[in-house]
């Protein structure tokens, strides 16, 4: 065993400070912000389960995007609740590794399932006649399964390497934890964890961007050769799948900034709120822009919330 080494029973979370009477008021902002999350996706998950005309796979995908969102804000938020409110932010080591673990598969598995939407509107695209044979309920099945079932194996590959290492210390510089900074207190061999992240890395988020952008020139290529109202169709279709890569990459590229990168010159709470960002602000940024953008999915979520009518809700639903 080398030198100073140890399994130590809990983590430290140094990135915490003392907010003295906002206490409260944080404890209250970051509770309505995990409420909306969860009544905003919980809503659409039940209006496209509700809704037979929904049972559509562009509507199915969505269902698992939206359930990935409550699974990552159920897997940060009460977490966070209770540690605004301690004043010892100590985290037990099984329930911080539980942590990692819920994190990094919303991460992955976000990522899949935007990579499955995109191959999704690519057929709806590029070809339209041939779509419904394309896209079989079989084949939407098997392309979900595959935005769920990798991100359980690399991430449980990754837990299990990282639980392993022995530890010279057990203080983590954020509010939650993660993985870089535990195999950063490592001070042992850690030749494993980096080929397997190197490895993770090109399979999870390299191939699935390629992916993405394939089908997105495809996608453009059709655009441009088509008609007006062609581009229009596309534009509105693509719009809100596009809009959700680009809002989560740019938080994923905020928590690789701020935790790979020396940042001490900028402001604490600032650090916190770009690590927090691909874990708060996708979660509500998704239902929101499709629940907005999709007219059949606005019209049925208002009906639902007893907006219209009873009798023509219930026309609409069956």
């Amino acid at each position: 065993m080398l030198l100073n080494s140890t399994n130590f029973s809990y983590f430290i979370l140094a990135a915490y400070f003392d907010t003295g009477l906002f206490k409260h008021l944080i404890f209250l902002l970051i509770l309505c912000l995990y409420v909306l999350i969860i009544v905003s996706n919980l809503l659409l998950i039940v209006v496209i389960c509700m809704n037979r005309s929904l049972h559509e796979p562009m509507y199915l995908f969505l269902c698992s995007l939206f359930v990935n969102e409550l699974y990552g804000a159920t897997g940060l938020f009460p977490f966070l609740l209770t540690q605004v409110l301690s004043d010892i932010h100590s985290v037990p080591r099984t329930l911080c590794f539980l942590q990692i673990y819920c994190v990094y598969f919303y991460s992955l598995n976000e990522l899949f399932n935007l990579t499955v939407m995109s191959y999704d509107r690519y057929h709806a695209i590029c070809f339209p006649l041939q779509y419904n044979t394309h896209m079989s309920f079989k084949k939407v099945a098997t392309l979900t399964a595959s935005a769920w079932f990798p991100a359980v194996f690399f991430t449980s590959v990754m837990i299990v390497l990282s639980s392993s290492l022995q530890l010279c210390g057990n203080i983590i510089n954020k509010v939650y934890c993660d993985n870089y900074h535990i195999v950063r207190l490592s001070c042992g061999d850690i030749t494993a964890n980096n080929i397997y992240g190197l490895f993770a890395t090109t399979l999870t988020i390299l191939v699935p961007l390629i992916l993405i952008l394939f089908t997105y020139v495809r996608i453009f290529k059709v655009c441009f050769s088509g008609s007006k109202q062609t581009r229009q169709k596309a534009l509105s279709t693509c719009s809100p799948h596009l809009a959700s890569l680009i809002n989560f990459s740019f938080g994923v590229c905020f928590e690789v900034l701020q935790s790979r990168f020396d940042m001490s010159n900028v402001p604490n709470i600032l650090r916190i709120v770009l690590s927090l960002y691909f874990l708060t602000c996708q979660p509500l940024f998704n239902p929101v822009m499709y629940g907005l953008k999709l007219s059949k999915i606005r019209q049925l979520a208002f009906c639902l919330l007893c907006l219209l009518p009873e009798k023509q809700t219930l026309k609409i639903f069956t």
